[in-house]
């Protein structure tokens, strides 16, 4: 232990540092400099040691207004002086008070009500919320269909309705050749890429004559998600004859489009010329109701969505019979898929009588072929009058 080298603390091992050597070692000095000074002496213990003369600070902190400095910690700043050692201190921002008075606020909803249901705003007011929690706790009804004729009313019709009246502006020629009462078949043309003249009729149906239209559809309607719920709610049924005759049964009002997909999706070149109507099944079923037929016209639906091409091979892919390519799809993307604002024409024919027929007439084909072509014929000829009748496409 005795021959062992002594290492000062604070020389980190290296020689030559703090090791009692003439020059104090950089380790010595570096404390040096934070070591807080001694404190001054009182004036009247005579001058500080080494001649030093105490300073006015030293004065105030003597006579009480300062209080004296711990060693190892920071001088208080003067009063009003920032203390650059130390973070700000945190303000606390309280919101405002409301500005706008509860008073005010009720007169800008009495207003908002006003503009949305009228004058009389306070009854329609409670209307709705009455229908709102009617639909939300389950307290509505709908028929073996699924129709929802509530639903139908004040969502679905509702929101077609403008779009009838101001986008295509609907002109309707006929409507009292509809039955006010009791069955009745309308059997109209099909076009325009997507099955909008359906729901169109649907809402001139009931605006026109206070009926619902029941559609027949086809079953990829039903298996599109959204779309099959709403449309079972809104009134249509799978396009078969054991639902369309028990409709007719029930006085309802049956909507068919005998073309089908053949006719939305034949190509522009081909517009307002009508597909076959396939083997007649909704003759058969208005033959056997006795219900009578009331041909429908409808121009206007043909330039919605003009059908230039085709994708048939991607259509198989995703399961759907065609997939259109218009002028407008898909090279504006879903602004595409906004129609176009022909003006339509819709026209419903004088009906045509079954209930002349014995109740075996449904089941004699040839009987079938000549009511249907009756019917076809009676559409075309429609077409080729309301076409001449329209001034332009958009007019």
């Amino acid at each position: 232990m005795g021959d062992a080298e002594i290492i000062p603390i604070g020389t980190r091992g290296r020689p030559g540092r703090g090791n009692g050597g003439e020059r104090p070692s950089a380790g010595s000095r570096s404390l040096a400099a934070r070591t807080p000074r001694p404190r001054d002496a009182d004036p009247a213990d005579g001058p500080a040691p080494g001649g030093a003369t105490p300073s006015p600070a030293a004065d105030e902190r003597s006579s009480g207004a300062v209080p004296p400095v711990p060693p190892g910690q920071r001088a208080p700043a003067a009063s009003g002086a920032p203390d650059p050692g130390r973070s700000p201190a945190r303000t606390e921002h309280r919101l405002p008070g409301p500005a706008i008075a509860p008073r005010e606020w009720l007169a800008a909803l009495t207003r908002t009500a006003q503009e949305m249901f009228g004058e009389s705003w306070e009854p329609r007011l409670a209307q709705f919320l009455a229908v709102l929690r009617r639909r939300l706790t389950g307290e509505f009804v709908v028929d073996d269909f699924g129709f929802d004729a509530e639903f139908t009313d004040r969502f679905l019709l509702s929101a077609l309705r403008p779009v009838a009246q101001k986008w295509f502006r609907i002109e309707v020629i006929g409507a009292e050749n509809i039955p006010d009462v009791g069955g009745a078949l309308v059997v109209s043309n099909h076009s325009g890429t997507v099955p909008v003249d359906g729901m169109m009729t649907a809402v001139t149906v009931f605006d026109h004559t206070g009926r619902h239209l029941r559609p027949l559809g086809a079953d990829l309607v039903f298996k599109l998600p959204l779309v099959g719920d709403l449309a079972r709610r809104g009134g249509a049924t799978l396009a078969c004859n054991d639902d369309a005759e028990r409709m007719l049964r029930e006085g309802e009002l049956v909507g068919v489009w005998p073309e089908g997909f053949k006719g939305i999706g034949k190509p522009f070149s081909e517009r307002y010329k009508l597909q076959r109507f396939g083997r007649g099944g909704f003759v058969s079923a208005a033959i056997r109701t006795g219900v009578p037929i009331v041909p429908t016209s409808v121009v206007g639906a043909e330039e919605i969505y003009p059908l230039v091409g085709n994708v048939p091979s991607l259509a198989r892919l995703l399961g759907v019979p065609y997939l259109p390519i218009t002028p407008l799809f898909p090279l504006l993307g879903p602004l595409g898929l906004i129609p176009l604002p022909s003006k339509w024409l819709i026209e419903f024919g004088e009906p045509i009588r079954t209930d002349e027929y014995d109740a075996g007439a449904a089941d004699d084909p040839m009987l079938v072929f000549n009511v249907t072509d009756q019917v076809r014929e009676s559409i075309q000829q429609t077409l080729y009058t309301l076409l001449m009748k329209r001034r332009s496409v958009f007019s």
